[in-house]
């Protein structure tokens, strides 16, 4: 994850922003805890990483602020895709369409009719190849008074 924050962002932002992207980015073990985390391993070692939730949160790691558990109705409400990651050595072969596609399934198969995620500036590509769609751009403010831009981005999961 530190890897993929670092590498993959710096060329869409600029150092501080990059940094800044620490704060608001990272392992969320609720993903885990709730059997909705993916990861895709080479000689042992994670390459890839991802997921979905059915929680409120929208993004962030365990040490992000305003987290909420709660869970949310598939009827009413989008499966939050999240937490997806690929070390820089591994981009490019499908490992994130790949966890992506697996999330939507999983998702899908619990209820939901949607999915959304919030895209970092590096994943709006494979988003956007994937059929999700812009429906928020906005910044998200960090402790240290840097804001990353970040875009929400919303997907049927249905025909």
């Amino acid at each position: 994850m530190k890897a993929a924050i670092a590498e993959l962002l710096a060329p869409y932002l600029p150092p501080d922003e990059v940094t800044a992207s620490f704060a608001i980015m990272g392992l969320d073990r609720q993903l885990i805890e709730d059997g909705t985390y993916l990861v895709v391993e080479n000689e042992k070692r994670i390459v890839a990483s991802g997921g979905w939730s059915a929680r409120a949160t929208l993004f962030g790691g365990d040490h992000t602020q305003g987290r909420n558990a709660a869970t949310v109705d598939p009827a009413t409400e989008p499966a939050r895709m999240r937490a997806m990651y690929t070390h820089p050595e591994h981009t490019r072969r499908g490992l994130g369409r790949f966890i992506l596609a697996e999330s939507e399934r999983q998702a899908r198969a619990c209820g939901f009719r949607r999915a959304t995620l919030v895209a970092t500036m590096a994943g709006l590509p494979l988003y956007r190849a994937c059929d999700y769609r812009e429906v928020e751009h906005f910044r998200e403010a960090t402790p240290t008074g840097v804001s990353v831009p970040l875009v929400r981005m919303e997907k049927p999961l249905v025909p």
